[in-house]
């Protein structure tokens, strides 16, 4: 077995970390993911070995990543599901088990570390200053690796690589705004509900665009320093709108009929909110639709000399058809 082809994968059964997954095995790396059972429900394919673990068991963790010089860490609460009391600890086992191995770590980032003051352009050293309970917990994640880098990374070789990007949306995620807002997965779409406002840019990151340039950036992670950020371009709706008719387009020309786009009703979810957590937390990130906030690509392009990006009707496509909100083909 070649260490330095082999990756933990901790969420892999998530959006952004299966996509990962897929596309490391996809580029001849070995593979290995951990849940807590090991039978995965959707078809994987070849090349992913299942290990039966909790990625809040540090124990757990360093068994899974014992020869591998690579942990990607994707895993979050599902439903957003008591952030406080589980993401620290969760990455707290990884670092542990990359103590141990000298693996880098790759982690997936959100804009929830920045607040107004950084906007409407992100770059990767703008400050972080978060107004909410999950942007602190996320500038505290980026900590702690920061810390590993510098320390135990320094010394071994080991890098941490944080792949900043936009709102996600993918054929296989359903733990984001495009598929608990603006459509339901399983349902043909007759409503959109669009949680912007007209003239508000908005950016949204493909998953598979998002895992490819992750992947490029690991083959690549002995050239970085040993913290390296990177902030995706992704899609860009410039007036807000973009996304829901990119999504009533398809649906037009895939079934011939026009779904309505309507408001997100904002304020039935804060009449709910106080009695349901996953609205609490859509609540908390309000702020980030009512003001243009953009990434700053031009490190990644730097580096790469592009950023691959799917065209938007396309992805959009692949996305509704994974949801299953389109006839099979």
């Amino acid at each position: 077995m070649n260490k330095q082809q082999t990756a933990l994968v901790l969420g892999a059964t998530g959006g952004i970390g299966g996509e990962v997954a897929r596309r490391l095995c996809d580029t001849g790396w070995t593979v290995r993911a951990l849940r807590r059972s090991v039978a995965p429900e959707q078809d994987w394919g070849q090349g992913i070995t299942w290990l039966k673990g909790d990625a809040l068991n540090p124990g757990d963790v360093e068994a899974a990543a014992e020869g591998c010089s690579v942990i990607v860490h994707a895993v979050n609460p599902p439903g957003y599901h008591n952030w406080a009391g589980l993401v620290l600890p969760m990455l707290d086992s990884t670092l542990a088990a990359a103590r141990k191995t000298g693996a880098s770590i790759l982690l997936p980032g959100t804009v929830y570390n920045y607040g107004p003051d950084a906007f409407p352009r992100l770059t990767e050293t703008s400050p972080q200053q978060p107004r909410t309970r999950k942007g602190a917990i996320r500038v505290e994640m980026e900590q702690r690796l920061r810390d590993y880098a510098q320390s135990w990374g320094g010394q071994r070789g080991a890098r941490v690589l944080v792949v900043r990007a936009g709102d996600f949306f993918g054929p296989r995620a359903g733990n984001n705004w495009f598929a608990q807002g603006l459509v339901r997965p399983g349902r043909a779409v007759t409503v959109i509900d669009n949680p912007g406002r007209a003239g508000v840019g908005h950016q949204w990151s493909y998953l598979p665009d998002v895992a490819r340039v992750a992947v490029e950036l690991l083959e690549r992670r002995r050239d970085l320093e040993p913290f390296a950020c990177f902030h995706l371009g992704g899609h860009w709706d410039a007036d807000g709108t973009g996304m829901v008719e990119a999504i009533r387009d398809v649906v037009i020309r895939e079934t011939g009929r026009a779904p309505k786009i309507k408001a997100f009703p904002w304020w039935l979810a804060r009449l709910f909110a106080p009695f349901q957590e996953t609205l609490r937390e859509l609540m908390e990130l309000r702020y980030l639709w009512q003001q243009p906030v953009r990434m700053d690509n031009t490190k990644l392009v730097s580096l790469l000399g592009r950023e691959p990006v799917t065209p938007l009707e396309q992805a959009v496509e692949e996305t509704l058809r994974g949801l299953g909100c389109l006839p099979e083909n």
